[in-house]
């Protein structure tokens, strides 16, 4: 009997249970109600606001004059008072430039001063500026080697003695500078060791350019 009575308990709790679920999964009906949020009165007039005036980019075409003879300029500043730049400067006319010497518009390349031949120990070689003394300087070198770096031509000769090796002796004289008044200028002497003068030349240089004589020694 107990166990029946335990069987029928168990089905009396999973009736209970099946009613109770049941119960829950129904939903409850609830009426939705809608309002208008704005509500439209058909018979009321509608409010008439500003209208615009919208031009037509088609019919309607502005005239634009582009004739600048007939505007007048904008200006910023006022020029009312002013002068022409440097109107009031006095120059010395101990400064100003140099009357350039020949050639000044044209650039002077490398030039080749021809070649002399000499048999002696040694020659002395010297320079002096030709044209207007202005600062020209010069270097000197012979077979490739400096020999004086640095010589200020003047009015008057300088230069240096330079001792022959048998063959081909080669002298460079380079354009450091072209003073004041370009280009460089300069007359050159050549004399042999008995004070004999045996060659004479000038050049006209720019800048940088090089000056060369080839002084040949057929014999020691």
């Amino acid at each position: 009997m107990t166990k029946n009575f335990s069987v029928l308990l168990f089905a009396v709790m999973l009736c209970s249970f099946s009613g109770m679920t049941a119960q829950t999964d129904i939903p409850q009906k609830k009426d939705l109600k809608i309002d208008a949020a704005n509500k439209i009165n058909d018979n009321e007039k509608p409010s008439e606001g500003t209208s615009l005036n919208i031009p037509s980019v088609v019919e309607d075409r502005p005239q634009v004059d582009f004739d600048i003879a007939k505007r007048n300029p904008v200006k910023m500043i006022d020029d009312r008072e002013l002068v022409q730049a440097g109107a009031g400067m006095k120059i010395d006319p101990k400064v100003g430039p140099v009357q350039p010497k020949e050639g000044t518009k044209q650039h002077f390349p490398d030039m080749y001063m021809g070649d002399v031949k000499n048999n002696g120990k040694f020659v002395g070689i010297v320079c002096r500026d030709h044209e207007n003394v202005d600062g020209d300087r010069i270097k000197i070198y012979v077979n490739g080697d400096v020999v004086d770096p640095n010589i200020l031509l003047t009015g008057s000769f300088k230069g240096v003695n330079v001792d022959l090796k048998k063959g081909f002796n080669r002298v460079d004289f380079e354009a450091l500078n072209t003073g004041t008044s370009a280009p460089n200028t300069a007359q050159v002497n050549v004399y042999d060791d008995k004070g004999e003068l045996i060659y004479a030349n000038k050049w006209l240089l720019s800048e940088g350019s090089k000056a060369t004589l080839i002084i040949t020694k057929e014999e020691d």
